[in-house]
C-alpha cells in the first residue's frame, strides 16, 4: 500500500477584496487560525514525512502548526501557488508514493481535481470540490492518483469531522 498525499487547501482567510496590500501577504483568519490546530491531530496520524506549501502566508500559516507538531519544516514551493495548476498536477505525479502534505489555493486543487477525477460528468468532481480547510487523501491506485478520502470541516464543536469517499 503506498503512503497517501495529502492536499490541503488553505484555511479561511478573509475576503482577497477586504485585504489591503499584496495578496500573497494576506494571513489566516481567526477562523482559519482555529481550522488550522484542528488539522494538527487530524493529519498527525497519516504520519507525512514532508510539508509542502504554496509560498503565500495563508498557506503556510495553515500547515505550520503540523509542522511544529511533527517537527517537521514548511517546505515552500513555487508549483502549488495560486495559478500553478499544470505545475501542481506535475508535482503530485513526482510525488506518488510519498507520504507528504501539499497545502494550495482552490484554483490548483481544481486544476487537480480535473486530473484525479477526469471525467467531467463523474458525479463526485463536485462532491470532492475542497472548501477552505479540507483535505483530500490520495493514493496510487494502479496507474494513476486518485482521491480516496475526502476529509471536510468539523460539522460542529465537539463533533468529529465528516468524512467521505
Amino acid at each position: 500500500m503506498s503512503m497517501p498525499l495529502l492536499v490541503v487547501r488553505h484555511a479561511h482567510a478573509g475576503r482577497r477584496s477586504a485585504y489591503r496590500g499584496d495578496d500573497r501577504t494576506r494571513p489566516l483568519s481567526p477562523r482559519g487560525v482555529v481550522r488550522a490546530g484542528e488539522l494538527v491531530p487530524l493529519l498527525s496520524e497519516y504520519r507525512p514525512q514532508r510539508i509542502l506549501s504554496s509560498p503565500f502566508v495563508r498557506c503556510c500559516a495553515t500547515v505550520q502548526p503540523l509542522a511544529e507538531a511533527l517537527g517537521l519544516a514548511v517546505e515552500s514551493v513555487d508549483e502549488l501557488a495560486e495559478g500553478h495548476g499544470a505545475d501542481a498536477v506535475r508535482l503530485l505525479a513526482t510525488m506518488a508514493g510519498e507520504s507528504a502534505v501539499l497545502c494550495t489555493h482552490g484554483d490548483v486543487a481544481t486544476a487537480m481535481l480535473e486530473v484525479l477525477v477526469p471525467d467531467p460528468l463523474d458525479p463526485q468532481r463536485r462532491s470532492f470540490r475542497l472548501q477552505k480547510g479540507e483535505v483530500w487523501v490520495v493514493q496510487s491506485n494502479g496507474s494513476r492518483p486518485a482521491i480516496v478520502q475526502h476529509l471536510r470541516r468539523l460539522t460542529s464543536p465537539g463533533q468529529g469531522p465528516a468524512e467521505g469517499a
